[in-house]
């Protein structure tokens, strides 16, 4: 199996859960016993300091909460990238990764940019692996502009874009299939 912590998965067109229709999923870790990620681009209209207080101090005071995946959806997940991958709690990529366990408030000047999520999306052993072959994720290196983006609302078009070929094709699907 090759682990594809790091990487996004991309919702492919075909993919009509509504969990995860048109979603782009960062994977924090991947291994025999299943994966876990967060969806990137789905924020909500909650301000962060409405809804995790004590972890808006992470963020810019108008900061938003994202949702994060399905499960544990009243559980804050924070990805931040930090000065020094050592300060990261559960590493992902470079200095990006997962802070885990109480937040101390020492840690706010190494913390370059940070985003909270409601939740995360998991996977059982195999479970993503038979998504794959169902083609229902489309592959591609996580960059920290995709993670961090202002635009989260078109990450999904524009990664597809990136990926180009046929995927610039994809990119054009609308989420509603009745407005096409």
């Amino acid at each position: 199996m090759h682990s594809l912590k790091a990487h996004l998965l991309i919702s492919s067109a075909g993919l009509h859960d509504p969990n995860f229709r048109h979603t782009v999923v960062l994977i924090g870790n991947h291994d025999d016993e299943g994966a876990v990620g967060i969806i990137l681009n789905r924020p909500t209209e909650t301000r962060l300091v409405d809804a995790v207080p004590p972890l808006a101090q992470l963020t810019d005071p108008d900061a938003i909460l994202f949702e994060g995946g399905p499960v544990e959806p009243n559980q804050p997940v924070v990805l931040a990238e930090l000065k020094t991958p050592a300060q990261v709690g559960l590493p992902v990529f470079g200095n990006v990764g997962f802070l885990t366990g109480e937040i101390d408030e020492a840690l706010r000047p190494s913390v370059v940019r940070a985003r909270v999520f409601a939740g995360y999306a998991g996977w059982g052993a195999g479970q993503l692996e038979g998504e794959l072959a169902g083609d229902d994720w489309i592959i591609e290196p996580a960059r920290a502009e995709d993670v961090f983006t202002d635009q989260p609302a078109s990450l999904w078009k524009r990664v597809l874009e990136r990926k180009g070929g046929e995927y610039r094709r994809f990119a054009m699907v609308p989420k509603d299939l009745r407005v096409n």
